[in-house]
């Protein structure tokens, strides 16, 4: 069942300013690569009902969205950041043509979140919240059938035919003109000197650099265990109760971009909210903030109680 409305600023909660325990933290991914990130705990020890794991935007290191965390953390609900493979603290010494891909993100790095969290905070129950593409990896993630809801914030699939108007021809021949073309001469695409984020590993960089067409459409003469084939069934499979946050005045996580989401993962159950930075009590929010302060007084009091909400019954068949 798929539906949606609009955001009307209701659904305000008050927290107590509760310490918040932050722990460095480190896990190995399913192949076995290590993994960092920052565990964000409420400094008391009352069980806890709900637990987040939360995937970064591809390219965004989990720092970022640590005043997020925080704020969760000290209402009572655990969370764990991390980087993925070749971001962030989980970067390698040397990144210059080091192996990473999509499929590791989701199938290796995302999977083995979903389980520290799960034997860290057991019996609590588990909640996936992602950011832009970061949402995607957990429908990929072989252990997404361990959480209860999934939660995506300006979500998109990097089809650039999704952005924005004025978006769509700057961003078309940077991800498709000149990330190639400077991955393939460094062994990675440097971000971070074009002052957009962290840089990215080769080989997931040269994937959305393929990312053209509006469908993933793997070509008939890839085999039936490609990891990307898989991961792509995995995304048809998922059966999460699902909320898509998209705002009014994102260039790249439009409402065309989030009805794409939905057509990759057919059978979640998706409920759909719109905002405008007005409705928020803000001037702008963009594709990144709704992690800002700012938005902490309206927009996080009300995705919190969407957390704390018991989940709704699956539709009958």
């Amino acid at each position: 069942m798929q539906y949606s409305k609009r955001f009307n600023g209701e659904g305000t909660h008050r927290t107590d300013e509760n310490p918040v325990d932050e722990q460095p933290v480190q896990f190995l991914a399913v192949d076995g690569y290590q993994i960092r990130g920052t565990y964000f705990g409420p400094r008391r020890d009352d069980p806890t009902a709900h637990a987040v794991v939360l995937n970064s935007g591809a390219g965004i290191a989990a720092k970022h969205y640590g005043h997020f965390a925080r704020f969760l953390a000290a209402s009572g609900i655990p969370v764990l950041t991390y980087d993925y493979r070749g971001i962030g603290l989980s970067k390698p010494g040397q990144l210059r043509n080091f192996s990473a891909t999509i499929e590791d993100w989701s199938e290796y790095d995302c999977a083995a979140a979903i389980e520290w969290m799960g034997a860290r905070c057991a019996g609590s129950t588990l909640i996936g919240v992602g950011h832009s593409v970061g949402s995607l990896l957990f429908g990929g993630a072989p252990t997404s059938g361990r959480l209860a809801k999934l939660i995506m914030i300006a979500a998109h699939t990097g089809y650039y035919g999704d952005y924005r108007r004025s978006y769509r021809l700057p961003m078309a021949l940077l991800w498709h003109g000149v990330m190639p073309v400077l991955t393939s001469v460094v062994g990675y695409f440097p971000a971070k000197r074009l002052h957009l984020g962290e840089d990215l590993p080769k080989g997931v960089a040269m994937q959305w650099a393929r990312r053209r067409k509006p469908i993933f459409q793997l070509p008939a003469s890839v085999p039936p265990d490609d990891r990307m084939r898989l991961l792509i069934a995995r995304f048809a499979q998922a059966k999460i109760e699902t909320l898509i946050m998209t705002f009014t005045d994102d260039g790249f996580a439009t409402e065309a971009a989030a009805a794409r989401v939905r057509d990759f993962f057919p059978n979640l159950r998706v409920e759909h909210w719109l905002t405008s930075p007005a409705q928020a009590g803000l001037k702008r929010l963009g594709h990144f903030g709704f992690f800002r302060r700012e938005a902490g007084a309206t927009l996080w009091p009300l995705l919190l109680d969407y957390l704390r909400a018991p989940p709704r019954s699956a539709p009958a068949p």
